[in-house]
């Protein structure tokens, strides 16, 4: 096997892991408002969720392409692939999207072990652009694309990650009055039992939707990667195999649920009722779906966060815990950063170690980590029959205590 073998194999193995992290990472986004209010029990909620993913994968390649021209300077002025760059089976492209990757799923295990809601396509794409910059200088990187459009990084992710959760915060907020106005007078237990049947089905579209935004980002690094190694060569599409494993390995994902942050959703920004969650998941998977057509590739977690708080605001007397939602914008913003510098650290100790021993001693890395993560989140564990408990506290403090003990 060659070294360019090696780390293709690598490459596609860690873009998996990345799926599935983002599969339980964002289970929550969908479902944490219906387990909350009782409308779908837990495993039946993630279990419905994982289904709608994997058939939501196979609806669109626009966010894929995204990911594919829109991050790293693949191609020169006349389409090409810039040579250095695939020289020697595109070893040092491969490399640079490898430590990104690790950046990525490094920072969506923390943030899911602390229990704090946060974008794994930020975490993706902070990875690869510290990486990038790491690799190749800042001009690797496709800030703005060629001027045309709304493209690049700037166009197709940091604006969307700006005006997505505001837009759909709105739409929940006005939704949400809008339906107390409308059912004032109707008894309580009418209108629950009514808005829980309404929030499966907008549970379910958000669901569908996140399949149709998420999945296709490990698409997008997997076909970049075929790229580099002269294993594809088309730029507009995807390889079936490619959409195939991504959809399945995300939908595994979402099956095993990411209870820590679908207990931060559902019960530590508001008390959310049925008519809110109804309200939150229309809004979310109108904004998401709208998105996946531009080939925005927003973060549905800033999505969905911001339908729930809009949710609270627009419920007369709902209490808002501002302070968890302050601690979630600090992640938000420190996301990028984070795995970007995680992604060039990384990409140093696999290109000082070079040949075999870079990408494997990099990939090692990420599995001890990882492996270190989950031992530590079973000493205090979430799972469907604590998820829904009163809220007393975040899982981000009480972890934080555990570890100073």
């Amino acid at each position: 096997m060659t070294e360019a073998t090696l780390i293709l194999v690598l490459v596609i193995g860690t873009a998996l892991a990345f799926d599935f992290t983002n599969g339980f990472h964002d289970t929550g986004n969908a479902m944490a408002t219906s387990i909350a209010t009782g409308a779908l029990r837990p495993k039946v909620a993630v279990g419905l969720s994982a289904v709608l993913n994997l058939v939501g994968a196979f609806l669109s390649v626009e966010v894929a392409l995204t990911v594919t021209n829109a991050v790293v300077k693949v191609q020169d002025s006349s389409g090409a692939p810039i040579p250095e760059l695939t020289d020697n089976g595109g070893y040092a492209l491969l490399l640079i999207i490898m430590a990104g990757l690790v950046g990525g799923v490094l920072w969506n295990l923390l943030t899911w072990l602390i229990g704090l809601p946060s974008s794994s396509s930020h975490a993706l794409f902070g990875g690869l652009i510290g990486a990038t910059i790491a690799g190749l200088g800042t001009s690797g990187v496709n800030w703005n694309g060629d001027g045309s459009k709304l493209d690049g990084v700037m166009g197709k992710v940091i604006l969307p990650a700006l005006m997505s959760p505001v837009i759909a915060g709105v739409v929940a907020a006005v939704g949400t009055w809008f339906i107390f106005r409308i059912t004032a007078g109707v008894a309580q237990r009418f209108t629950e039992n009514g808005f829980r049947w309404g929030q499966i089905g907008s549970a379910s579209l958000v669901s569908l939707a996140h399949g149709t935004n998420d999945a296709q980002k490990t698409m997008g690094v997997i076909t970049l990667a075929l790229i580099a190694s002269g294993h594809w060569s088309d730029t507009s599409n995807v390889p079936f195999w490619v959409k195939l494993a991504c959809a399945l390995a995300i939908a595994t994902g979402t099956y095993i649920g990411g209870w820590r942050i679908i207990r931060t959703l559902g019960k530590g920004l508001v008390e959310i009722t049925s008519p809110q969650g109804m309200a939150a998941e229309s809004a979310s998977a109108a904004v998401i779906l709208a998105s996946s057509h531009l080939g925005f590739a927003l973060s549905t977690t800033h999505v969905a966060t911001g339908s729930i708080l809009g949710s609270g605001v627009g419920k007369p007397g709902a209490q808002v815990r501002w302070g968890i939602a302050g601690r979630m914008v600090l992640a938000w913003l420190i996301t990028l950063p984070a795995a970007g510098l995680v992604g060039a650290v990384m990409w140093y100790v696999g290109d000082a170690l070079g040949g075999y021993a870079g990408p494997v001693v990099v990939f090692a890395v990420l599995a001890a980590l990882a492996a270190y993560m989950f031992v530590r989140s079973q000493r205090q564990p979430v799972h469907p029959g604590n998820v829904n408990d009163e809220w007393s506290g975040t899982p981000a403090s009480s972890v934080k205590q555990e570890v100073a003990a």
